[in-house]
């Protein structure tokens, strides 16, 4: 202890020197501490005396105590003190070899500032702890190194800090890098997915053209295909697309190479790789080939149909197209803000099909929320931006054209007709007593001109006399030709008839002359073999048929089913154009073969039977057809042998076998009398109905008598029609004339 204490006094008096000297080196010299360093010591031991620490204190090497992380005046036994000074010394010959100053610096005055900055008992914390684990090491002969110093007296521990500081920045720097590149990517692909497409739609594609040679077609608001052609400097479309798009009344026939163009009162007819035309019988020229073929496509000049169509068109390159406009009337239009792009969808990633220039005019076609489907004057049809275009305005849009007026002759009354089935010219003569038994007849209708070949050769039993009786009595003869019954009685035969130009006129000419040789008043026809295929060769026939009919003052009326899908090929609106009267036939909604019993005209059928023809043809035109007979079923069950037979086919969903025969209206009443059944009145179906069973037959009938035939007329009444016809003459009962007498004056 003595020894201990007079090594800390003799430390004591060194750091008392001005001239302090430093702890002899390994070559036992000394080397004198600068001014700055004493200072330096004594000001920190200063500060420690100002602290009141006890007198023991400083009789111990402070920098032991402090190197050690104990409380100042804190002795350890003597065989761990000699340890320690030993150690002591060796470290202080190694800070003599590296040049440090004498003692640890800083080391341990941080440690000191940290316990005082915590407020935890000086020389506490974990320094009980940590001297522990530094005698164990130092037992187990593991002496603790102090920091290295640099030739500046800085400790390595401070470069090793501002290494880790580095990395840290460094890996601060290296994360914000990664944020960066994906917010990069981010922003790409939100930009990618977003951004308005560059991508120019291929016109080829859009318009449907294969080669050079070909012209795309745009009609109103379409692009229609098949494709067409320019030659010799003008523009040629396909004849489907001048029918079937532009103008129905061309017909062109691919048997006889003819094309044909129906006027009011005149035929045009072109025939291939011509440059004239035939008006009836006068013919005229163009400076153009009016009609080209190849292999079977007729080729139709555009210039000859804007000579007969109200359309204007222009022609554009690259592609070559053309754009027809035949829609003409209220439009809505809107002028472009700035310039913008037309592209082939709604939305901006959707191709790009034109640019259109600030002030140009597009017409709308759809409103679709932020986007407009438009048609350019350049015949282009996709969507622009709504924001792209001004205000949207109503224009009416026309060309000057001149359309030649189909003239129908129009009766002054209400037509109370009918219908007088006559077999054989024997049955003419019966008509004075037809005419006697009716009341308020108008018209009358005999079925005398029957097809008899597909050459459009046709068998008549027209009487001339017959037609004197009737004018005596003031009736028109609307005489009928009928495409069954006495003839051709199949599809097929009509088809093969109606589709040759030749045929189609070799009919007519032979009917017209019968109308003209006995004198009648109106031609009707009943065509009821019309197929799909054969619907625009049908209708041409009806368009021709009433040029003659309109040259020669003479009523063409036409026979129609009650509209459904599947007859549709009749071509109802055309007819109420070229025809004076469309005629429904409103009965045989249950007819004769039919899988299953019910009425010939419940009131709903009838009924919508007049509203979709009305939806076609104007109610002027219009003459509602009623029946003058009822339908007797018989049901029976099918035997085990017929279903069998049946099986695989649409009969074999019925259970029962289903027959009828037809009877007048007296007859059908004697029917249900005699079978002393009751009959009901059905309010939905507007009839009387009755049911009996005799064994295992069951009987059913809906009468058409007074009561259904007034609620028929009522509807004719209601809709304002042209007036009624009626299926048959001598079928009807005597009091029913004073009933029609009654809705048709």
């Amino acid at each position: 202890m003595e020894e201990k204490g007079k090594r800390s006094r003799t430390t004591s008096d060194r750091r008392g020197n001005t001239g302090m000297l430093r702890p002899k080196s390994i070559d036992g010299t000394r080397s004198r501490i600068s001014a700055e360093e004493q200072a330096g010591r004594q000001d920190s031991e200063g500060k420690e005396s100002v602290s009141g620490r006890n007198l023991e204190f400083r009789r111990q090497p402070v920098g032991r105590q402090r190197t050690e992380n104990q409380p100042f005046g804190r002795q350890r036994p003597k065989s761990q003190l000699y340890e320690r000074q030993k150690a002591d010394s060796q470290t202080v010959g190694r800070q003599r070899e590296e040049g440090q100053p004498f003692g640890r610096k800083k080391a341990d005055e941080q440690s000191t500032g940290r316990q005082m900055q915590e407020n935890q008992p000086f020389g506490k914390m974990k320094q009980d702890e940590q001297s522990d684990r530094r005698q164990r090491l130092e037992n187990q002969g593991i002496r603790r190194q102090q920091p290295r110093r640099q030739g500046n007296g800085r400790p390595v521990m401070r470069k090793q800090q501002s290494r880790r500081r580095r990395k840290r920045n460094l890996g601060i720097k290296i994360a914000a890098l990664v944020i960066l590149v994906i917010a990069i990517v981010a922003a790409a692909f939100l930009w990618k997915k977003y951004s308005p497409s560059k991508e120019e739609y291929d016109l080829s594609k859009y318009y449907g053209i294969e080669n050079e040679g070909q012209l795309a077609i745009t009609v109103d608001n379409q692009v229609v295909e098949p494709y067409g052609m320019i030659a010799d400097g003008k523009a040629y479309v396909q004849y489907e697309i001048v029918r079937d798009y532009i103008n129905s009344r061309f017909y062109w026939d691919p048997n006889e190479n003819v094309l044909l163009y129906t006027l009011p009162k005149d035929m045009v007819t072109v025939e291939v790789g011509s440059k004239d035309y035939n008006v009836s019988k006068e013919k005229k020229s163009e400076d153009y080939v009016i009609l080209k073929t190849e292999g079977s496509t007729a080729y139709i000049a555009l210039d000859f149909v804007q000579q007969y169509t109200n359309i204007e068109y222009e022609l554009y390159n690259e592609p070559n197209r053309v754009m027809i406009v035949s829609d003409w009337g209220d439009m809505t239009v809107a002028s472009v803000k700035k310039n913008t792009q037309v592209r082939y969808q709604g939305g901006v990633k959707s191709p790009i099909l034109t640019q259109i220039k600030k002030k140009d005019e597009v017409t709308i076609l759809e409103n679709e929320g932020d986007w407009k489907k438009v048609r350019t004057k350049d015949g282009f049809i996709g969507y622009v931006k709504s924001k792209a275009l001004r205000k949207e305005e109503k224009k009416n849009i026309s060309r000057a054209f001149e359309e030649q007026e189909f003239t129908s002759i129009k009766k002054d009354y209400t037509i109370n007709m009918a219908w007088h089935n006559v077999t054989n010219s024997e049955a003419n003569s019966v008509v004075l007593q037809r005419i006697a038994d009716s009341k308020g007849l108008t018209t009358i209708a005999p079925t005398w001109f029957h097809v008899e070949n597909t050459d459009g050769n046709m068998n008549s039993i027209a009487s001339a006399d017959y037609v004197n009786y009737a004018h005596q009595a003031n009736i028109e003869v609307w005489a009928t030709i009928r495409d069954f019954d006495g003839g051709i009685s199949s599809y097929e035969e009509s088809y093969e008839l109606l589709r040759y130009t030749s045929k189609r006129e070799n009919l007519i000419n032979q009917l017209m002359a019968e109308a003209l040789r006995v004198g009648i008043d109106g031609i009707n026809v009943d065509f009821e073999k019309i197929s799909d295929e054969c619907g625009e060769h049908y209708i041409q026939f009806i368009r021709e048929l009433s040029v003659r009919c309109r040259q020669n003052g003479i009523v063409l009326s036409i026979d129609n089913y009650v509209p459904k899908g599947y007859n549709m090929q009749y071509n109802r609106k055309e007819q109420g154009i070229v025809a004076d009267y469309v005629i429904i036939m409103g009965y045989d909604e249950h007819y004769g073969g039919s899988p299953v019993a019910g009425p010939v005209a419940s009131y709903n059928f009838v009924k919508e039977g007049i509203e979709e023809t009305l939806k076609e043809v104007p109610a002027e035109k219009v003459i509602n057809g009623i029946p003058f007979f009822s339908r007797l079923w018989e049901e029976t069950p099918k035997t085990a042998e017929e279903l069998a037979e049946q099986q695989g086919t649409e009969a074999a969903q019925y259970d029962m076998k289903v027959e009828s025969q037809a009877f007048g209206m007296s007859q059908a009443r004697s029917k249900v009398d005699e079978a002393g059944a009751e009959l009901t009145w059905n309010d939905e179906l507007k009839q009387n109905y009755a049911t009996w069973t005799i064994e295992s037959t069951t009987y059913e009938i809906w009468l058409e008598d007074e009561q259904s035939i007034e609620e028929k007329l009522k509807l004719m009444k209601e809709y304002k029609l042209a007036g009624t016809s009626a299926w048959a003459l001598g079928q009807e009962s005597p009091e029913v004339w004073n009933l029609i007498q009654k809705y048709v004056n």
